[in-house]
C-alpha cells in the first residue's frame, strides 16, 4: 500500500515564492529564464525545476493562479440591476486586471496552445456572456451578433486598452471612462 506524504511547509513556501516571483519577473520581462524566476524567488534553479518541470508547466501554473485570484475578485463583483450599469461595473474591474496581468497572457501565448489559455478563462468569460444575454433578453444589448462574439469583443477590446496605456497612448486618468465608454457602445450600437 502506497501513501501520500502532505507536502512540507517549506516545499509549500517555495512554491509561493516561486509563483509570486514568476509573476512579478514575467510583468516586467516576458522572456524572463528560469534562472531570472528561481533569483528573484530566492532558490537555485533546481528547487524551481522541482516543482514545475518546464517553463511551460510554471507559466500555465502562473496563469491559473492568477486567473483563480481574479475570478475571486470578480465573483464579489455586483452584476445585478440595469444590465447596462452592470456592464459599466465590470468593464472598469475587469480591464484593470487585465492591464495588470497582460505581460503574463503575452508569456502564456508565446508558450501555450490558445485551447489551453480559453480553458483556463472559461468561468470568467460565461460571466461576460451571461450578463450580455441577459442585456440582449432585455432589449438593452444588441441582438443582431451572438453573445458568444460581442464576449470575444469584449475581451478583445480590454487587452487591447491594456496595450494601449502601456504604450503611453492612452492616458491613465482617461482609461476608465474611455475603455468603459468603447465597450457599451459597441454592446448597444443598433439595440433593435
Amino acid at each position: 500500500m502506497t501513501t501520500t506524504r502532505p507536502t512540507r511547509s517549506d516545499a509549500l513556501r517555495n512554491r509561493d515564492a516561486i509563483l509570486d516571483a514568476a509573476l512579478e519577473c514575467l510583468a516586467v520581462d516576458p522572456n524572463a529564464s528560469m534562472a531570472d524566476i528561481a533569483k528573484a524567488a530566492g532558490v537555485g534553479r533546481v528547487t524551481v525545476y522541482g516543482h514545475f518541470s518546464s517553463r511551460e508547466q510554471l507559466l500555465e501554473s502562473v496563469l491559473v493562479r492568477t486567473i483563480d485570484r481574479s475570478e475571486a475578485e470578480l465573483a464579489e463583483l455586483d452584476l445585478e440591476g440595469d444590465p447596462l450599469a452592470a456592464l459599466d461595473r465590470l468593464v472598469r474591474r475587469s480591464w484593470r486586471i487585465v492591464d495588470t496581468f497582460h505581460r503574463l497572457l503575452g508569456a502564456a501565448e508565446e508558450s501555450l496552445s490558445n485551447d489551453r489559455i480559453i480553458a483556463h478563462h472559461a468561468e470568467p468569460m460565461a460571466r461576460v456572456r451571461a450578463l450580455i444575454e441577459r442585456g440582449q433578453r432585455e432589449g438593452v444589448m444588441r441582438r443582431d451578433l451572438s453573445a458568444e462574439w460581442l464576449t470575444s469583443c469584449f475581451t478583445a477590446l480590454l487587452h487591447a486598452a491594456a496595450g494601449e496605456l502601456r504604450a503611453g497612448r492612452l492616458a491613465e486618468a482617461d482609461a476608465d471612462q474611455v475603455v468603459a465608454a468603447t465597450v457599451v457602445s459597441l454592446l448597444t450600437a443598433r439595440v433593435a
